[in-house]
């Protein structure tokens, strides 16, 4: 099984490090993979950017730039050995409007992160886990660097020192 966690990392935070670790822990080595272009959102930062921010977040993970838009695209490849597409509740809610979802179902199983105590509706067909959520956004990550307020602690310090050193997400 080969977990894949995947997203803009636009920046990572602590919340996909700890989504990371008990992947890790759960399911085995997961690949770390950063969307080079993001088909449901625009990426504020370059790819590059982005992909050095998700190496200096995940040290010791495999971290790969995606060329992928969609899921279905990369899963069609073939790259990965029995994949599992591991994503969290709240992405998990919109899965029905991913490009072709049954497409990605058939070409990999999927495992859904989520908080305790919450209900997965609709969710016979993948695997759920959970994990203590952190109250933190890429989203307000960005706007807090925009304010010039500190991301200590919501972020690993060799990623606050790259979005510093890189000058990402200022105003």
């Amino acid at each position: 099984m080969t977990p894949l966690v995947g997203g803009a990392f636009d920046p990572p935070h602590n919340g996909h490090v700890a989504l990371a670790a008990a992947v890790r822990a759960r399911f085995g080595e997961p690949v770390i993979l950063v969307t080079a272009d993001p088909g449901h959102k625009a990426a504020k930062a370059p790819a590059e950017a982005r992909l050095a921010l998700a190496r200096a977040a995940f040290p010791g993970y495999r971290v790969e730039l995606d060329p992928h838009a969609r899921t279905v695209e990369l899963l069609r490849e073939g790259t990965y050995e029995d994949p599992l597409v591991v994503i969290g509740a709240d992405e998990y809610r919109d899965f029905e409007t991913w490009k072709e979802p049954e497409e990605v179902l058939r070409l990999a199983s999927v495992a859904v992160a989520t908080r305790p105590g919450y209900e997965l509706a609709g969710a016979d067909r993948v695997e759920r886990f959970e994990i203590e959520p952190l109250p933190i956004s890429s989203r307000e990550l960005r706007a807090r660097i925009g304010r010039g307020e500190a991301i200590d602690g919501l972020v690993p310090p060799a990623v606050a020192a790259l979005i510093a050193e890189l000058g990402l997400y200022v105003r």
